[in-house]
């Protein structure tokens, strides 16, 4: 039987194997957000810093040195969170190197358990910005100015949409629809829709109360004159309106700077009190616990009921009537 000639494949071009490496180098670094790949660099320097002061190799490390890299830290007071993120990132520079990663040694696994076991320090905890809180901090902003404009419109939406601040510094104004009801904002990537599905949170209007976002948001983008890229932008001296956006750093010391303003101690609140501050409200309110996640986007409810618990541990209590003179009921 005659053979059949194989066509054999032509060579790819050095351009075109040069661009499908770059892209395959943006959608590796796509995966995880610029925040963690910041704190993954910070976190192989620390490793790389304590190799070097103690004599030994970070790359390719031993699972020996990784284990007492990791109590060393712990030593220090460094949180068992901090210390798997330190892992992952002796992880991922092992991988990428083409070495053998001791990450998940036996040795480094029992160091890591009974640092996990011994820690006793409970996570600090912001205060929640409730309701009325949000109202005395609007209040104490200047609303004929950009900048009271700007943060009026940041603490009522990132109250009313229970957002975590990286999503409310990400907001573009084409995320933003107005509806008869309120506002509908889409939140393109979030912590848990890190593939961008994307989000659709409603802001419902509050007809009659100057507390209302929907009005809040749209007379700061009326006012600054946004129709398109940032919702909340950074302001140069004189009020003048930049073009990058804010720092999820800056929605932080917004809403401590308002805080302290009003009296509450501004250490005790940060970004996250807005989202805290709504959930914390909502469970005052008894709100379904469905609706709640339907608004801060929560996969799991255990999250939640601990929110809805805080507010009900006191009514109905097992003690009630106890510990008190006089005749009791039988």
């Amino acid at each position: 039987m005659p053979s059949v000639p194989v066509k054999r494949p032509t060579s790819v071009p050095a351009a075109t194997l040069q661009d499908a490496l770059d892209a395959a180098a943006r959608y590796a670094k796509a995966s995880r957000s610029a925040a963690t790949w910041r704190a993954y660099e910070a976190d192989w320097k620390a490793f790389q810093g304590w190799c070097r002061a103690v004599e030994l190799e970070p790359l390719p490390a031993t699972a020996h040195t990784v284990a007492l890299f990791l109590a060393a830290e712990a030593k220090r007071g460094r949180a068992p969170a901090t210390l798997g993120r330190r892992l992952a990132a002796i992880r991922l520079m092992h991988l990428g190197a083409r070495h053998p990663s001791p990450h998940d040694a036996i040795e480094v696994e029992e160091v890591l358990r009974g640092i996990r076991r011994t820690w006793k320090r409970p996570p600090a905890q912001k205060s929640p910005a409730v309701d009325e809180e949000i109202m005395r901090m609007v209040d104490a902003v200047a609303p004929q100015t950009l900048r009271g404009l700007r943060d009026r419109a940041l603490l009522l939406l990132g109250f009313a949409g229970a957002f975590r601040r990286s999503e409310l510094v990400a907001l573009d104004a084409e995320h933003v629809t107005q509806r008869d009801e309120g506002l509908s904002v889409l939140i393109a990537h979030s912590k848990t829709d890190q593939e961008g599905a994307g989000q659709v949170v409603a802001i419902p209007a509050v007809p009659g109360s100057p507390y209302g976002p929907v009005r809040a948001v749209l007379d700061w983008l009326t006012v600054a004159a946004i129709q398109r890229g940032p919702v909340f932008r950074r302001l140069h001296r004189g009020d003048a309106l930049g073009k990058s956006r804010l720092s999820p750093q800056s929605v932080a010391l917004i809403v401590k700077d308002l805080a302290g303003r009003v009296g509450l101690e501004a250490s005790r609140y940060a970004g996250h009190s807005l989202r805290s501050g709504f959930l914390t409200s909502a469970a005052r309110n008894r709100a379904s616990l469905f609706k709640m996640a339907d608004q801060s986007r929560h996969k799991s409810l255990d999250v939640l009921r601990e929110y809805v618990r805080n507010e009900e541990r006191f009514e109905d209590h097992a003690a009630d009537g106890l510990l008190r003179p006089g005749p009791r009921a039988r």
